[in-house]
């Protein structure tokens, strides 16, 4: 009856949007991992980098993303990944593939690499700041016992600025579970992320209900990852 708490909206949620809960989960997750793999590896090149050019270079371009909207990446991304779009183009112009074969990735792929493509200059903007603020007497160290780059910046590096990292794939991720316009344009197919449900069920039915309910299956994603920051914040405080 109306005016009793019930749990309907939920059930309803769950009921007719089970695969999109676990498709959004999913994607976003996807996206994260990414995100951070390539701010740690521009972190790491603009740190450990010996080319000075392709260091400046790299400073100045990988930076650019930050200044899109998110519904000006995924026009840009609708119109790049398309299978006439200038990604493909691009490949068939250069011989790389063939007209008959060229595949639109306006899908997850597409999603995932707009995503990427977007957060990633914010975290790898915080990773590299907090690379370069660690005492480089370590680095060198490593470097005179005949230690790579890469090993520095997996063993030495990486370690030091977990913390920092971690902050900014949350952003992210909370960030990135919060956008309508990227799902909506670049993919439009089913199953599709939470943001889109929900304005599908206000816009279309006026439904509040199942609308809040999966607003709030959104902030219990946030909250788990959340946790997982403060937990880490624990360990940490316990080790110092």
């Amino acid at each position: 009856m109306e005016g009793r708490l019930s749990i309907a909206n939920f059930t309803k949620a769950f009921e007719f949007y089970d695969r999109d809960i676990l498709f959004t989960f999913v994607i976003i997750g996807i996206s994260t991992a990414l995100i951070g793999l390539f701010s740690v590896a521009i972190g790491g090149y603009l740190v450990l980098g010996e080319n000075r050019t392709a260091v400046a270079i790299l400073a100045w371009f990988y930076r650019w993303p930050l200044f899109v909207p998110f519904i000006v990446e995924a026009q840009c991304m609708y119109m790049f990944l398309a299978k006439n779009g200038l990604m493909n183009n691009g490949f068939v112009a250069l011989g790389l593939v063939d007209i008959e074969t060229t595949q639109s990735l306006l899908d997850w792929r597409g999603i995932i690499i707009t995503f990427v493509w977007k957060q990633t200059p914010f975290v790898a903007l915080m990773v590299a700041g907090a690379m370069a603020a660690l005492d480089r007497a370590t680095i060198e160290v490593a470097r005179n016992l005949g230690a790579s780059r890469l090993r520095i910046l997996v063993e030495i590096v990486v370690p030091q600025i977990r913390p920092t990292l971690i902050v900014g794939l949350i952003l992210s991720f909370v960030t990135t579970l919060s956008v309508l316009s990227v799902p909506l344009m670049v993919s439009g197919g089913t199953p599709t992320m939470l943001t889109v449900d929900m304005a599908y069920r206000i816009n279309a039915f006026g439904d509040y209900g199942v609308a809040n309910a999966l607003g709030l299956i959104s902030y219990l994603m946030t909250g788990a990852v959340a946790w997982i920051y403060l937990r880490e914040t624990m360990r940490e405080r316990e080790r110092t």
